[in-house]
C-alpha cells in the first residue's frame, strides 16, 4: 500500500468520478484505474462501485476512507516535524482564507514574509465550503474564514473577533448619515451582493425570507473585490460584514435594524493533525494582529 494510491482513492471518493481525480492529480485516467484496482487487490475487496463514467463508495470503501485520511494526515505531520527541526528556512505554507477575511490578512502576510523570507506563501481564495473542502484534502494548511466550527470530528476553529453584517454604501450616498435603516428598507435599496455559496448570504436570504422581505438585487458576484469596487462607484449599496470594508476608507457600514446576524471570524485546522512551526507562527501573528 503506497500513499499515492491512498492520495489517488481519497480524491476520486471525493469527486466520485476517476476522470475528474486524474485530471486534478495531473495525472491519466488509466494510471488512476490501473493504482486504484492494485489498492483494491491488496485489501482484498472492491473500494468502488463502477457506475458509468461515475463511481460510488462501496460499504468497505466508506469504511476505509477516515483511515486513508488519517494515514495521509499521519505522513505529512512526520515529514513537517523533520522540516520544522531545520528551522523556517525552506517550505511552504498553504493559507485558505475567504474573500472577506483579505484585509486581516494581507498585513500578517507582509509582516511573516519580511521575518522569514524563505517560506513560500500559496494563498487559495474561496467560499467557506470550498475552502473547507480543500483543507479536508489536505490542499492548505488552514483556513480564516466566517465557518466556526465546533465538536466536529475532523477540524477545530478558534474564534478571531465577532462581525455584524450591516449596509455597506458609499460616503457619498444619501444613506450614509442614517444611524441606522430598517430591514424592510432594503426592498427599495439597489443591491448588489455575494452570490448564493458564501456563507453568509444563506443567512442573509434565510433572514430576509423571516421577514417576507424580497431585497431589490440588482446584481451577484462571487468576486468580492470586483463588488466593492462597484458600491464604492456610489450607484449600489451592498450588505456585508464590518470585516470586509475595514480598509475600503471611501466605504461606510449602517448598521440594518432586525437584521441580528453577527459573523464570527476564525481560524480553521485540521484537529488531530500536526501543526507545522510556520502555521503556528502565522496565525499567532494574525491572533495578535485582532487584540
Amino acid at each position: 500500500m503506497e500513499l499515492r494510491q491512498l492520495k489517488y482513492f481519497i480524491r476520486s471518493a471525493e469527486l466520485q468520478n476517476f476522470t475528474e481525480a486524474a485530471h486534478g492529480l495531473y495525472i491519466s485516467q488509466s494510471t488512476l484505474s490501473q493504482q486504484i484496482k492494485q489498492l483494491e487487490d491488496e485489501l482484498g475487496i472492491p473500494l468502488f462501485d463502477r457506475i458509468g463514467k461515475r463511481v460510488r463508495l462501496t460499504e468497505a470503501g466508506a469504511k476505509f476512507l477516515p483511515y486513508a485520511r488519517q494515514t495521509i494526515l499521519d505522513a505529512d505531520s512526520g515529514r513537517q516535524v523533520i522540516h520544522d527541526l531545520k528551522g523556517l528556512k525552506t517550505g511552504e505554507l498553504r493559507i485558505g482564507v475567504t474573500y472577506g477575511l483579505s484585509s486581516l490578512l494581507t498585513p500578517v502576510l507582509i509582516q511573516f514574509s519580511a521575518k522569514y523570507p524563505d517560506v513560500k506563501i500559496i494563498v487559495e481564495f474561496g467560499t467557506s465550503q470550498e475552502l473547507l473542502d480543500k483543507l479536508r484534502s489536505t490542499k492548505v494548511d488552514f483556513l480564516l474564514s466566517f465557518l466556526f466550527i465546533q465538536n466536529n470530528e475532523l477540524f477545530v476553529s478558534k474564534q478571531l473577533y465577532d462581525s455584524p453584517l450591516t449596509l455597506v454604501v458609499h460616503t457619498s450616498s444619501p444613506l450614509a448619515n442614517k444611524k441606522f435603516i430598517q430591514m424592510k428598507e432594503l426592498q427599495h435599496i439597489p443591491l448588489v451582493l455575494p452570490a448564493k455559496g458564501f456563507h453568509t448570504r444563506q443567512f442573509l436570504n434565510e433572514a430576509l425570507a423571516n421577514n417576507n422581505i424580497v431585497p431589490n438585487i440588482k446584481m451577484e458576484l462571487n468576486d468580492i473585490n470586483t463588488l466593492l469596487q462597484l458600491v464604492e462607484t456610489g450607484n449600489w449599496c451592498t450588505i456585508m460584514t464590518v470585516a470586509a470594508v475595514k480598509a475600503r476608507k471611501h466605504l461606510k457600514t449602517i448598521p440594518i435594524k432586525g437584521l441580528n446576524i453577527v459573523s464570527q471570524a476564525s481560524i480553521t485546522w485540521p484537529k488531530d493533525s500536526y501543526r507545522k512551526k510556520s502555521v503556528l507562527i502565522f496565525t499567532e501573528m494574525i491572533q495578535k494582529q485582532v487584540k
